[in-house]
């Protein structure tokens, strides 16, 4: 069971990491644009880890609920099931979210290293 979840963990986190990737690939322009007009690389860094962050958070929320629903059909279909879900669910839920930081950090990284100028020629 441990593997299974070590693979999910790893699914997440790639396909977040390919996703802030891929919104890096098409914003090249707009970043150039920004940076040109005196955003920091800072500013560029904290808008595109802040993606990656929410996108993770509306995951979360909607996998809770989820599960909470879940949880309440097993409790009412299997007698004497009693799950304790809270301390699983925080655990968790603070393990993806450190993975999804480091997830979102090297698109966040490439965004705010990238050259105004090399930027706004690529179009």
């Amino acid at each position: 069971m441990g593997a299974f979840a070590l693979l999910a963990l790893l699914l997440a986190s790639v396909g977040l990491y390919g996703v802030l990737s891929y919104a890096v690939t098409q914003r090249t322009s707009e970043i150039g644009v920004r940076m040109a007009l005196g955003a920091t690389s800072r500013e560029v860094l904290l808008t595109f880890g802040k993606r990656g962050l929410v996108l993770t958070v509306a995951g979360l929320a909607i996998g809770l609920a989820l599960s909470t629903v879940a949880s309440r059909f097993l409790n009412a279909l299997l007698f004497g099931f009693r799950p304790d879900l809270v301390p699983i669910i925080t655990v968790v839920s603070l393990i993806l979210l450190g993975v999804a930081a480091l997830a979102s950090l090297a698109p966040a990284r490439r965004a705010s290293r990238i050259d105004p100028v090399i930027a706004l020629r690529s179009e």
